[in-house]
């Protein structure tokens, strides 16, 4: 244990130092506008991570919009609880993972569809934030043209908040967002212990 580590007075010491820190760090934080999120990652938890801002917002009263691409096969929680909430559009556009589908003409058909739903809700400013769930796999597989998502997302409303979420993020994505999260695998019940996905965890 460092010396000193639960001494008061050396700890109140060290957080007044962090709290001026931060309160300069706050003040020069003049900008107000929409940021763009990318939750990327081979970890568990950008879906979920996106979902929790979607309900913040909504306990904000803001008005939100989501398209899933690829998933859709199966219901799940998010869908059940969030079509139930006012100020929500759900939209489930995907037809289900790419290894089960496997057609291609099937799935690039879907997130065509998906993405002229997207399109829709970032050319509306009414819309305060929109959660694009697995756009990163179907731009991974060449669904989607890269340029064209990355001109829809520039073209958005100035205070419209757009998160994306899914494994292997275009580089080009990244370089566009404002806050970039990476999930990182440390353990998984599925792969380690062959625990199915569970309902409230997973679904």
């Amino acid at each position: 244990m460092r010396d000193n580590a639960k001494d008061p007075e050396r700890h109140a010491q060290r957080m007044a130092a962090k709290q001026k820190i931060m309160q300069e760090r706050i003040a020069r934080a003049d900008k107000e506008q929409g940021v763009l999120l990318v939750l990327t990652g081979p970890g568990k938890g950008k879906s979920s991570s996106g979902f929790g801002m979607l309900a913040r917002a909504l306990g904000h009263g803001m008005k939100v919009g989501v398209v899933q691409f690829i998933k859709g096969a199966f219901d799940t929680g998010e869908k059940a609880f969030f079509r139930q909430q006012p100020n929500v559009d759900y939209q489930v556009m995907g037809e289900g993972y790419t290894w089960d589908t496997q057609d291609r003409d099937k799935d690039v058909a879907s997130a065509e569809a998906a993405w002229t739903e997207a399109q829709r809700m970032l050319a509306d400013e009414s819309y305060d934030l929109v959660l694009l769930d697995e756009l990163n796999i179907a731009l991974r597989h060449d669904y989607l043209d890269l340029d064209r998502v990355l001109d829809d997302l520039q073209a958005r409303p100035a205070m419209q908040h757009v998160v994306v979420t899914g494994r292997h993020a275009p580089r080009e994505l990244i370089e566009l967002a404002d806050t970039v999260t990476e999930m990182k695998v440390v353990k998984h019940a599925f792969k380690e212990q062959g625990i199915k996905a569970q309902k409230g965890i997973e679904l």
